[in-house]
């Protein structure tokens, strides 16, 4: 077996753990009004915060993995999210949830959350890059979700931090795992990249090390700014970090709640909506080896405006049916975007180029999901309602499917000239 896979399903975990600690958000909301008697949309902002933190850590993230490996900003990333849950257990006041949750946990889960997939995608594999891609972007749903019953059962039946104590358990455990097993690129185990030949592999390597990391973070962004297709995909982006991660990461169970569902009954299907996230992002990986990766997007952005919707009126009628229906069709949506966004920057901008550039419409997409998460808790308050939030991240969803059929295919000697 080659040891590209040994690299992938144990950055599938770390994944997990890290995408769980964020996911965590949803569930301690709630209990700190109570305790601290904050209010939601403070609370929120702390939320905002990190999301929008570590969207634009994502290129310079990129880069220190160039310059030091990947393997110690997985665990420096892992350590400080160990530092930032402990001390979130004996916080008092509103300022340090926002450097707390905010900052320092912001940074440790941008490292996880942002380009390490793309760039273990890159870095180890030749062929097969969409399925490892979706399997990896899979984990990171995966951690969003399934860990909310059980962590919703903890918090309603003892505290949240009893809750947040099992991550700290988890993520201290995952750093010596990282440390033994985790290789920076396939040199290191004297390999080529799944499916390429040797000679080519050897060629890229030398010529990735000349490479100023940090000038190349910002030469490719000035690349990007100057191109259509960098905004299409950045606008797009922004929507899908909005309508996801933003929105339905951290409002969903309150939400729920405020209609009278209870918190173990909503984080369930939030852990249900997972599952078929895991299916929908794999398949999404698998799909976008073999069709326009615009079309992909257009049909997931479309389906999803749809979704979120009918949503509020679920919650009005406090239908099980139409909320289980719900979970099932956006969860196959909710990170399927991921693969032919990732997919279209490298068609774009050349598989050199191809992860920093993910990584600044990355950027683009945590900027939409701290302004869902501010914006929310900041609307619930005005309104005492999430209808307009959910309404209004229906529409932009829609009008998103605009922006990805507008982002052209360009001729081969056009691609050619933006990679050079």
């Amino acid at each position: 077996m080659h040891y590209g896979w040994v690299v992938v399903w144990l950055t599938f975990f770390a994944i997990l753990i890290a995408a769980g600690i964020r996911s965590i958000t949803g569930i301690i909301m709630v209990p700190m009004e109570h305790e601290f008697e904050w209010s939601r949309s403070a609370i929120s902002l702390a939320f905002a915060i990190n999301l929008t933190l570590y969207g634009f850590s994502g290129p310079f993230i990129a880069a220190g993995m160039e310059r030091i490996g990947i393997r110690r900003m997985m665990v420096y990333a892992m350590g400080l999210l160990v530092l930032g849950m402990i001390a979130s257990l004996f916080m008092t006041q509103i300022w340090q949830l926002h450097i707390i949750w905010g900052i320092v946990i912001g940074m440790g889960c941008g490292v996880f959350l942002t380009v390490l997939s793309a760039t273990i995608a890159n870095n180890w594999f030749e062929k097969r890059k969409g399925f490892v891609l979706g399997l990896l972007m899979a984990s990171t749903a995966a951690g969003q979700m399934i860990f909310l019953p059980f962590l919703s059962y903890l918090t309603e039946t003892y505290t949240w931090r009893i809750s947040m104590s099992v991550f700290i358990i988890l993520a201290i455990i995952m750093i010596p795992i990282i440390v033994i097993w985790m290789k920076d690129s396939p040199k290191e185990k004297g390999l080529a990249p799944y499916g390429a030949i040797e000679k080519d592999a050897k060629q890229l390597d030398a010529k990735e090390d000349q490479k100023n990391p940090i000038s190349s973070a910002f030469e490719v962004l000035w690349i990007g700014i100057r191109s259509g297709p960098f905004w299409l995909l950045a606008l797009s982006f922004f929507i899908c970090g909005l309508s996801t991660a933003g929105l339905m990461g951290t409002h969903f169970i309150p939400a729920s709640t405020h209609h009278g569902i209870p918190e173990v009954h909503a984080a369930s299907l939030f852990a249900f909506m997972g599952v078929f996230n895991i299916i929908g992002t794999m398949a999404s990986g698998w799909l976008s080896d073999r069709y326009d990766n615009r079309w992909l997007l257009f049909w997931y952005y479309g389906l999803r405006g749809l979704s979120l919707l009918v949503l509020p009126y679920a919650f009005e009628q406090k239908s099980y049916a139409m909320l289980i229906a719900f979970a099932v069709f956006y969860g196959l949506d909710w990170i399927a975007t991921v693969p032919p966004t990732v997919r279209l920057a490298s068609d774009f901008f050349g598989k050199e180029r191809g992860a920093i550039i993910y990584g600044w419409v990355f950027a683009a997409h945590q900027v939409g999901s701290g302004v869902a998460a501010f914006l929310g808790g900041y609307f619930y308050e005005t309104y005492h309602s999430y209808t307009m939030t959910f309404i209004s991240a229906g529409i932009l969803c829609i009008i998103a499917t605009l922006f990805v059929l507008s982002a052209k295919k360009r001729p081969a000697s056009s691609k050619e000239a933006i990679s050079a």
